[in-house]
C-alpha cells in the first residue's frame, strides 16, 4: 500500500473466500498476485447488513457497463458504500454472477468442484451475514467482451503480476472476495492463482 500505514493484510488461497471488515474512511486493495485471476466481490453495510453492493442497482446509477477510477459502487438503495479510488487494469465485469454448484454440474458435469459462492457464504460466516440470496458480485479482473452481435465473449484476465484495485471505504462495510474457482474456461487463464487484500487507514 503505498504512502499508507497498512492495518491487515490477508492472502485468499486458490479456491477459497476470505472476508474483511473495512472502517469508514479506510481503504481495500485487492492484489492480483500472480496475474489472470478473477476476484469474486460482494460487500455489505456492516451496520445494516440488508444493504450490500448492487451490480444492477450500480448499471443504473452510473448508465454504464465499466467502472472507472472515481465510480462509487452503489447499493440496493442506490447509495455507495465504496468507492474505485485506483484501477492498474480497466476491465472488470459486473454482469456475471458468481459460479456455483449448479454452474459446474450442468455445464460440465463436475459435482463437488470449488464455487465462489460457497466461498463467498462460507467467508461471510466471520461476520455472521447469511444473505438468503448472495448478491451478485463485481467481478475483479474478468475481461469480458461484446462482439459484433452484442454477445458476451469471456476472454483471459489483462491483470499481470501485482495489478490491483484500491477501494475506499465510505461506509463501514464488510467485504468478502473468492479467488474465482473457474479451471475450465479463459476467465482465469484456465488456472485458479491466489489474491491479495490490504487495509490501510487511508490518506
Amino acid at each position: 500500500m503505498i504512502n499508507r500505514a497498512m492495518k491487515e493484510e490477508v492472502l485468499i488461497p486458490p479456491y477459497e473466500g476470505r472476508s474483511v471488515s473495512v472502517k469508514e474512511g479506510e481503504e481495500l486493495c485487492i492484489i492480483d498476485v500472480e496475474g489472470k485471476q478473477v476476484g469474486d466481490f460482494v460487500c455489505f453495510n456492516h451496520r445494516d447488513t440488508g444493504e450490500y453492493v448492487s451490480p444492477v442497482h450500480m448499471r443504473a446509477s452510473l448508465s454504464s457497463i465499466r467502472l472507472k477510477e472515481g465510480d462509487p459502487l452503489y447499493s440496493n438503495r442506490r447509495r455507495p458504500l465504496m468507492q474505485l479510488v485506483r484501477d492498474t487494469v480497466g476491465r472488470h465485469d459486473f454482469f456475471f454472477p458468481a459460479c456455483d454448484y449448479y454452474r459446474y454440474q450442468v455445464d460440465y458435469g463436475e459435482e463437488n468442484h470449488p464455487n465462489c459462492h460457497d466461498n463467498l457464504m462460507k467467508a461471510l460466516e466471520k461476520y455472521r451475514i447469511r444473505p438468503g440470496l448472495l448478491p451478485d458480485p463485481i467481478n475483479w479482473f474478468m475481461n469480458n467482451l461484446l462482439d459484433e452481435n452484442w454477445d458476451y465473449e469471456i476472454r483471459e484476465p489483462l491483470s499481470r503480476p501485482g495489478d490491483y484495485v484500491r477501494l475506499k471505504a465510505l461506509e463501514d462495510v464488510v467485504v468478502a472476495v473468492s479467488t474465482c474457482s473457474q479451471d475450465m474456461a479463459p476467465v482465469n487463464g484456465f488456472k485458479v492463482t491466489p489474491l491479495k487484500l490490504q487495509i490501510s487507514g487511508g490518506s
